[in-house]
């Protein structure tokens, strides 16, 4: 109650209700009684990654979530050099900011390893590296400009591919399925302005967005617009499979590379193939290269299916409810995101650890022991 009482919390609370029930009545939901006055149609969502460009570069078309991952690998590598360029006996705030973050790192490492320094010195770059990409990469997919400002593709074009796809799979194309934008704009813009969600009343269709076949049967209708489809110059890097399982190819890989390198390859593949113990052991082998693979499968699909069902729910949020209905979710996002990418990283951690343990290896002294006299050798 005496929260209540400060002027400053009752104008916070009065500002939150007229923004809220702004975005009910200015959004999809106040579109349906006549409203809608700053909403925008649903985007398109689609898996696979669009091309950031119109045009094929040398033959090779540059996707939006390769230029998204590029702005990460940038970012990480300017803060880089900045914290390393400043270093000082009293740090920064940039520079504490990563001596704290490191330093909780390397204590994790240095704990799931069994306190073991030269398996924390193998594995803390890759881990440390893994955690940041991805955190970063989810981060900064929710900035704005990622999925709304791109390139538009004229529903001619998208009406021409989606046909060239579907005669490759021997099937004739449903125009009705495919769905196409009405922009405003007739010359180098092509704008979804706000106020643009109304419902037709007769059809009680969006009116901004048509389909291919309604395109194709009304084309003189659309004189001074522009219909097709915005493909967007940046999309969330880890929203792409190819992204996230590049990611668990190489965290697996790495994992049997230090294996092999710390047990030797013989004690390591005996793990898998185990010729001397019988039928049963040749079994829990093969098992064992089943989980291998499976985990490769886990680590792609579980940060895909979190970062991507991110962002579809945020793009509906933005088309029900603008202005405040977005806001709860994107502090969802940068929660999600954080998780993801300390789990993605965690695992690769316990994996490794795993991986340099010998079969047979009693308690932590055994395997440690082992795994020293493994790098004396290197």
């Amino acid at each position: 109650m005496k929260l209540l009482a400060n002027p400053k919390v009752i104008v916070l609370l009065l500002a939150i209700m007229i923004m809220g029930l702004l975005g009910v009545a200015g959004g999809a939901l106040g579109a349906q009684f006549g409203a809608g006055f700053i909403g925008a149609p649903l985007s398109h969502i689609q898996l696979a990654a669009e091309p950031a460009w119109p045009k094929a570069i040398a033959g090779f078309k540059i996707t939006n979530t390769m230029v998204a991952t590029w702005v990460t690998i940038l970012l990480l590598t300017v803060l880089a050099l900045l914290a390393r360029s400043k270093v000082k006996e009293v740090p920064g705030r940039l520079q504490g900011f990563f001596e704290v973050l490191f330093e909780f790192f390397l204590n994790l490492a240095d704990n799931v390893t069994g306190h073991d320094k030269g398996r924390v010195r193998r594995f803390f770059p890759l881990v440390m590296t893994i955690f940041l990409f991805v955190a970063v990469s989810n981060w900064l997919g929710i900035l704005p400009g990622y999925g709304s400002i791109g390139w538009f593709e004229p529903a001619d074009d998208v009406i021409h591919h989606a046909e060239e796809a579907a005669e490759k799979r021997g099937e004739h194309a449903d125009l009705s399925e495919i769905h196409l934008q009405v922009f405003d704009g007739d010359g180098f813009l092509a704008l979804l302005p706000l106020g643009s969600v109304g419902i037709d009343p007769i059809t009680k269709h969006p009116t901004n967005v048509v389909t291919a076949a309604e395109y194709e049967e009304h084309h003189g209708e659309y004189a001074g617009k522009k219909v097709g489809r915005l493909a967007p110059f940046f999309r969330s890097a880890n929203t792409d499979i190819n992204t996230t399982l590049a990611i668990a190819i190489i965290a697996m890989f790495m994992v049997h590379f230090w294996g092999f390198r710390i047990l030797g390859p013989l004690n390591h593949a005996g793990k898998y193939i185990n010729l001397k113990g019988g039928p049963i052991m040749l079994f829990v082998g093969l098992l064992e290269i089943i989980g291998e693979t499976s985990r490769i499968i886990s680590f792609t699909f579980r940060l895909f299916g979190n970062i991507f069902a991110g962002e579809v729910l945020l793009i509906a949020m933005a088309f029900l409810i603008p202005l405040v209905g977005i806001l709860p979710f994107l502090g969802l996002e940068l929660f999600v995101g954080l998780v993801q990418g300390f789990v993605f990283a965690m695992l690769t951690l316990v994996f490794a650890t795993g991986a340099t343990i010998a079969h047979g290896a009693h308690g932590d002294d055994h395997g440690h022991g082992e795994v020293k006299a493994t790098e004396g050798r290197h």
